[in-house]
């Protein structure tokens, strides 16, 4: 009885996760995806608004995602760095400025920038996040916090899902300009959560001296990866042989970007373990088809439902609730096992089925088959995100946590990119049911992509187990 005893006591004393921190953790790390999601109703009023056709509108959604590529990994190597309480911040702060410039955009070309600083602002949440998780983790000796990978998963999810529902809402109440004005109560919340409940850390490895931080940092990597992005990102926004060039400076600043990794005695990216971790750099893959076909679909399917069906910007948002409703079911059930190579095969698969049911779909189709084709949806949506989450979180370095979340996202926002292109290209001047079958076929392709990286990779049994964790 005494040991047992001892034994409850020695349980009740272990110390757990600080719950003072999910508030901030999950409001941070949902600013980007609300401003990801919730424009995807708001683009044919804008485009109405302010007489901008499909075409233009879409570098709305490439602009946040052109900042956020870049800014991620970033952000992430900052918040290694020195921790995430002045990023974050700094960085939420900087959603609501973009927010109160969006509201009062006089044109596009303004509008645009706005969503520039969305995606600069948004920078900070998600990899202050996971590094919070990976301290609490090694605080408490508890490696794999499932509950709290789990709750930002589900968070993220369900902004992803409902942001389309709360866009059309705002529209109808405000106009689109609500859907920018919504940033600044957000971003005064998640500053002053920031304030009152992060932790203050000092940098890592101690002070910074005299110039220490540019060879901690490692600022010429950091360019050198900023222009390799960019250039990729803007021949993917407006895919054309004529911008032949912007591949080849992409090409010439990613050889500039390995050659320089290779020689930094603190590189932005280590290259020499990155290459040696066949896991993470196959999660990195996968994110990227993945995110292709969630993010195809939402901009795409939504834009279809509203000019090519006729639905309004507030019922198309409500087309969308079936696979808010599953996504949210599949993330909490799945998110109790930690194990990914499942999740990440019926995901591939349920983004294979939709694909098919959008192709069967037209304008005259029954309101019931767009309901059914959100319903499938639902299921990779709420099993992807989890699932590479979970994986970059066991197979990255824990040095490196923040900066590698950030890597993720970035491949995902690239994916986003490819969508984007796609999106424009398939529908031109008007989102049509022809543009929407021709996009559905680029989306089946990705999809099938995805699940064959997935058959294929044998890691996968092991990537949510800690102590297989392979450094990165």
């Amino acid at each position: 009885m005494t040991e047992a005893k001892a034994g409850a006591a020695a349980g009740a004393a272990e110390p757990a996760f600080d719950r003072r921190l999910l508030p901030p953790m999950l409001l941070g790390s949902v600013l980007n995806p609300v401003n990801s999601t919730i424009i995807a109703v708001a683009l044919v009023p804008i485009g109405r608004s302010l007489g901008a056709p499909a075409s233009q509108t879409a570098w709305l959604v490439s602009a946040l995602y052109l900042a956020t590529s870049l800014g991620q990994p970033v952000v992430g190597r900052l918040i290694d760095v020195f921790g995430p309480r002045r990023l974050f911040l700094l960085a939420t702060g900087l959603v609501g400025v973009a927010g109160a410039v969006g509201a009062l955009a006089p044109d596009l070309g303004v509008l645009i920038g706005a969503r520039v600083l969305l995606g600069f602002g948004t920078c900070a949440g998600y990899p202050a996040a996971m590094a919070l998780v990976r301290s609490e983790a090694e605080r408490t000796g508890r490696d794999g916090p499932g509950g709290v990978l789990t709750a930002l998963a589900v968070a993220n999810q369900t902004i992803a899902v409902v942001g389309p529902l709360l866009g059309g809402l705002l529209i109808a109440v405000g106009g689109w300009r609500a859907t920018f004005a919504l940033n600044v109560p957000l971003a005064l919340a998640a500053v002053l959560l920031g304030l009152l409940r992060l932790p203050r850390t000092r940098p890592a490895g101690g002070p910074v001296r005299h110039g220490g931080l540019a060879s901690r940092l490692d600022l010429p990597g950091m360019a050198l990866f900023a222009a390799m992005l960019v250039s990729l990102l803007l021949f993917l926004m407006n895919l054309h042989l004529r911008d032949w060039y912007l591949l080849l400076l992409s090409a010439a600043a990613a050889a500039a970007f390995a050659v320089r990794e290779l020689r930094a005695a603190t590189p932005f990216v280590d290259l020499r373990v990155l290459g040696g971790n066949t896991p993470l750099l196959a999660t990195f893959g996968r994110a990227l088809v993945a995110y292709t076909v969630a993010y195809a679909f939402l901009y795409g399917f939504t834009q279809w439902t509203e000019e090519g069906f006729g639905l309004t910007p507030f019922h198309a948002g409500l087309a969308q609730i079936p696979m808010f409703v599953l996504a949210i079911a599949v993330s909490i059930v799945s998110g109790r096992s930690t194990r990914v190579r499942g999740k990440l095969l019926l995901g591939a698969a349920g983004q294979i089925v939709a694909c098919l049911l959008i192709l069967t779909l037209s304008g005259d189709s029954p309101l019931w088959t767009l309901l059914l084709v959100a319903l499938v949806f639902g299921v990779p949506q709420g099993l992807n995100n989890l699932a590479l989450q979970n994986s970059v979180y066991f197979q990255a370095d824990p040095g490196r946590t923040a900066s590698s979340a950030g890597l993720l996202r970035t491949f995902a926002y690239i994916g986003s990119m490819v969508a984007s292109s796609a999106t424009a290209a398939s529908f031109g001047q008007r989102a049509d049911t022809g543009g929407l079958h021709r996009l559905a076929w680029v989306m089946l392709a990705a999809a099938v992509l995805g699940l064959l990286l997935t058959l294929f990779d044998r890691t996968l049994g092991r990537a949510a187990e800690p102590d297989t964790r392979t450094p990165a």
